[in-house]
């Protein structure tokens, strides 16, 4: 689907609710399917959370990840020590091309059997006697938070030794937060996770909150219309990692305040000259911030990218590549992107590609505030995490119309 987008004509005043956290979804959708109550949530419609549902309600036959990495690691590490289990995951997109060697060497090691050819992973559940284990430094935190939600299903449970400079720890300090609110022992403290054998039990009430990674593409809209966005439900006591788009954003003329009924954007005139910042933490952020730097002429400096590699797409060579169509020269220094503030002309209306990516479909749809007419084609990937999105731009009085691509 191929999308033309022209920005309001007056000031942007909107109000929303975001949809619910994907990550918090898909952990929350992995570990209720192994619960001994009916979970208290209902599913958002995203389609990384029906992928999790789909691996996660499979006890033999073949499932279908789509394209989500959470629901085939999250899936394959649960299964795997749940005895009987036979299935086959599948993916689509780049979803069978992303790293999860190590994790299913991780998992062999526990004594787990699961295989890889081209097409598959398979996976044959057993009772694991589980232990100590060690994951080395540079892992993908979601496969330290799949080893630590199939810990309970472990006869000894486990111990999950990981390096101290692991950048993705919120996502990790997520996850355990939701295992204790399912009534398991989860806990950590430095560098070792520690979980005890248990039941699951889904929680009375969900604990899923609004997704502070989709508050990052209003973030964006408000930066370059310097309007209003109330996002509805949202709160700084929040066990999101992305939560910190709020502080980020102060330095590109976003302020945030809080009610009680959320997060108030607005604009303030002071604007740091420069973004430099260590995104390691947060690499989900990125997209909005080079996009709305970029545009409002901000020269940063964005470490600890290089994991953006292996998402949707390259983001790290889709995002220099859709910023060129702007005018804005940005590189790639091994894990770093930056931009020095150089433009070339550029003569023609940008015609955005999404590159398969939610979160770059997202971010690019912002810079019609500079450029009205602008086109981006595969806008409907927005569904994997924000299936809503493009209806709520048009309540915000974007103008958005499906072109011939």
């Amino acid at each position: 689907m191929k999308l033309k987008i022209s920005a309001p004509e007056e000031i942007l005043d909107t109000a929303l609710l975001l949809p619910p956290s994907k990550s918090m979804g898909v952990r929350a959708a992995a570990m209720d399917a192994f619960s001994a109550q009916a979970a208290a949530w209902q599913p958002d419609g995203s389609a990384d959370v029906d992928a999790m549902l789909r691996v996660a309600a499979t006890r033999s036959g073949t499932a279908d990840a789509g394209e989500s990495a959470a629901a085939l690691r999250f899936g394959m590490a649960l299964l795997a020590a749940t005895p009987g289990a036979d299935v086959r995951i599948t993916g689509s997109g780049r979803l069978m091309e992303r790293p999860h060697d190590a994790l299913i060497a991780l998992l062999r090691s526990l004594g787990a059997d699961v295989e890889r050819d081209d097409e598959a992973i398979v996976v044959r559940g057993r009772s694991l006697d589980g232990g100590e284990i060690s994951v080395e430094a540079g892992a993908s935190s979601q496969y330290v938070s799949a080893l630590a939600m199939a810990a309970p299903l472990m006869r000894r449970g486990l111990v999950i030794k990981i390096d101290w400079n692991q950048p993705s720890l919120p996502y990790i300090d997520m996850t355990l937060a939701m295992m204790r609110n399912r009534g398991i022992d989860a806990r950590r403290e430095g560098n070792e996770i520690m979980v005890r054998p248990g039941t699951y039990r889904a929680p009375a009430e969900s604990d899923i909150e609004p997704d502070w990674s989709a508050a990052a593409f209003w973030y964006e809209t408000a930066a370059l219309t310097a309007g209003f966005v109330t996002l509805r439900g949202l709160s700084p006591q929040s066990v999101q990692g992305d939560s910190r788009v709020s502080e980020i954003f102060t330095r590109l003329g976003v302020v945030t305040a809080f009610d009680q009924e959320g997060a108030q954007l607005s604009a303030d005139p002071e604007m740091h000259a420069r973004l430099d910042y260590d995104c390691a933490p947060c690499p989900d952020l990125v997209p909005a911030m080079a996009v709305t730097a970029a545009m409002l002429g901000v020269p940063f400096e964005l470490s600890g990218v290089g994991a953006l590699r292996h998402k949707e797409c390259d983001r790290l060579e889709a995002i220099v590549r859709e910023l060129a169509k702007t005018g804005a020269v940005a590189e790639i220094d091994r894990d770093t992107l930056l931009w020095d503030g150089r433009r070339v002309p550029v003569m023609e209306l940008p015609e955005f590609d999404a590159h398969g990516d939610h979160r770059m479909a997202m971010a690019l749809a912002p810079v019609a505030v500079f450029a009205p007419g602008i086109t981006i084609d595969g806008a409907e990937c927005v569904a994997k995490s924000y299936p809503h999105y493009w209806d709520d731009m048009r309540a915000a009085g974007f103008e958005i119309e499906e072109v011939e691509s």
